[in-house]
């Protein structure tokens, strides 16, 4: 008898229980249910799947524009580059103006007799050295950048002499003249135009280079929707080589800026002279104000 209760005990704890028979028609349901759970073929979503949608496409709210491409001006003549409301911008450039000999000889002389010196300027409120050395010529003080150059009278006596000969070549008579020494190509002047009001309305700038050569940039003014955004305006690039002058003329002044930029390679130091008219600050206004701005106040 023990040994029967014994087998019955081991075949009850460890007989296992047979499967239930289920009837036909619901394996084929839960095989449906379980295939139509399964996600179509590529697709990243569960369950049922909406409808695709047809793809619009949408013309952009502002029209696509092409950055204008910079025009190079490297031969000699006479150039319109605009017509404005402020009246015709003309640029002459005349490469070769001094024989290379002649203008080695001079090159040598300025830069080693004229009073060079460091200028400091103002920005906002800051005080900075321009990035090149300047001296002035002329019987009355020239502001720009809330500095001041002091008059003077004491011309180098190459410089009266090229300045008639400037003046002859161009038809327009200069009393004043700005001197700028580039020592290396890391000196450099910024976007500006020469539009303070002791300058007078429309004056002509004759800029005559001496040494090695630097790229003269210009920009055109943007129009007043454009809020002072450049990205789309004209632009004009002017090797200026060893003893070429170049002459700015009409609105030049009024709806271009122009700057020499910095260069990152070996570049040789270069004078550059800026013969141009100066006249009395106009009664009332701050000296170095834009002729612009002058134009408009009462």
């Amino acid at each position: 008898m023990s040994d029967k209760r014994q087998r019955a005990r081991v075949q009850g704890s460890w007989a296992k229980q047979l499967p239930k028979h289920s009837a036909p028609g619901a394996a084929v349901r839960s095989n449906h249910q379980s295939t139509s759970a399964k996600p179509a073929p590529g697709s990243w979503k569960f369950g049922p799947q909406n409808a695709s949608k047809n793809v619009e496409f949408h013309q952009p709210t502002k029209p696509v524009r092409d950055v204008p491409p910079e025009r190079v001006i490297e031969q000699a003549g006479d150039y319109e580059i605009s017509h404005g409301p402020s009246g015709v911008s003309r640029l002459r450039l005349l490469p070769g103006f001094l024989p290379p000999e002649e203008a080695d000889w001079m090159f040598s002389k300025l830069l080693a007799e004229l009073p060079w010196s460091q200028k400091t300027n103002y920005r906002q409120g800051e005080a900075y050295e321009e990035p090149r050395l300047t001296c002035w010529f002329g019987e009355l003080p020239y502001t720009y950048a809330r500095s001041t150059m002091d008059a003077n009278t004491q011309w180098h006596p190459l410089l009266v002499t090229l300045r008639a000969a400037v003046e002859q070549r161009s038809g327009c008579s200069f009393n004043s003249l700005l001197c700028n020494l580039y020592r290396d190509g890391r000196d450099s002047i910024g976007w500006h135009s020469d539009d303070e009001a002791s300058l007078g309305p429309r004056p002509a700038i004759a800029s005559l280079s001496l040494g090695d050569t630097r790229v003269f940039s210009l920009r055109k003014q943007p129009p007043p929707e454009e809020n002072g955004d450049y990205t789309y305006v004209e632009r004009i690039r002017v090797p200026l080589s060893h003893g070429t002058l170049l002459l700015m003329e009409g609105a030049t002044q009024d709806d271009w800026q122009h700057q020499v930029a910095k260069e990152y390679h070996d570049r040789g130091p270069r004078v550059n002279l800026t013969f141009r008219t100066i006249r009395p600050e106009p009664e009332g206004h701050r000296p170095g104000t834009k002729m612009r701005f002058a134009a408009t106040q009462p």
